[in-house]
């Protein structure tokens, strides 16, 4: 009769590095937390608020679109303005959750800064540039909420 071995970690669905006993897929100690799409637009939402952003909304795209959840459409009165809503997301996002935007367009202009965490997609207007492109007339199909002032 010849001897039974037990079966490698990865054919039990277990991580197979050095010291590990977790399952696969896992996150490990070294990594933050994933922050699920509705959590980040909270946090994304309140840091863009602190920065005294105006006409804050949030658009439910789920049903709409198959690449991104959600979009913050937001107003900063002058371009100096929108740079700082953009710094406070970003420090607010890296500091307390560790993530990163994938992408970020515009931020030398000023007047459309655009800021992609793939579930969520930031757009930072200065009052002119958004009555131009009206996104929310765009995505009009797109349930909609206005964020209160929280200031």
């Amino acid at each position: 009769m010849s001897p039974v071995s037990d079966p490698l970690p990865e054919e039990k669905g277990m991580d197979a590095s050095p010291g590990a006993s977790r399952p696969l897929g896992s996150p490990s100690p070294k990594d933050p937390p994933a922050l699920h799409s509705e959590r980040l637009l909270a946090e994304i939402a309140r840091y863009a608020a602190d920065k005294k952003a105006g006409d804050l909304v949030e658009l439910d795209l789920r049903e709409v679109l198959g690449y991104t959840d959600w979009f913050v459409v937001c107003t900063g009165n002058t371009e100096r303005q929108t740079k700082a809503i953009h710094d406070g997301i970003l420090e607010g996002c890296k500091r307390e959750h560790g993530v990163l935007p994938r992408r970020v367009e515009g931020l030398s202009k000023g007047d459309w800064i655009l800021m992609d965490y793939l579930d969520v997609v930031v757009h930072i207007f200065t009052p002119a540039t958004r009555d131009y492109y009206r996104l929310e007339q765009l995505w009009g199909e797109a349930p909609a909420h206005a964020v209160a002032d929280t200031a």
